[in-house]
């Protein structure tokens, strides 16, 4: 398996249940494993084979940042869709990290998609 892994990307977003925690922004982690359509062994060190992952992580903070969400889960998969419908992924996997939860150090949701699914 060959990836390309963006760790702890930082986003400020409004994202929440309640009303109330929707007004001001929280920062979240993010991490991005994404699996390009050709295998390393055959990018011939032609940046134009593979993925760009400062776009990735640019086009992530855009879209994260668009508009308010309740949902982490809802982050995740829109995520995981801009990622394969925008850049040459064969599948994407991605972990959002949210500080919230008193006692913990965070909680976090996965979500995992593949090109054609």
């Amino acid at each position: 398996m060959n990836e390309i892994l963006i760790r702890a990307l930082r986003v400020s977003v409004l994202i929440g249940v309640p009303d109330d925690e929707r007004e001001r922004a929280q920062e979240l982690e993010i991490d991005i494993a994404i699996e390009p359509r050709i295998p390393f062994r055959e990018m011939s060190d032609d940046i134009t084979r593979t993925v760009d992952y400062a776009a990735v992580a640019a086009r992530v903070r855009d879209f994260a940042g668009e508009r308010p969400r309740c949902l982490i889960e809802t982050l995740a998969d829109g995520i995981c869709a801009v990622v394969l419908s925008e850049f040459p992924a064969r599948a994407v996997e991605v972990e959002i990290r949210k500080f919230i939860l008193a006692d913990t150090s965070c909680v976090a949701v996965r979500c995992r998609r593949e090109r054609g699914l």
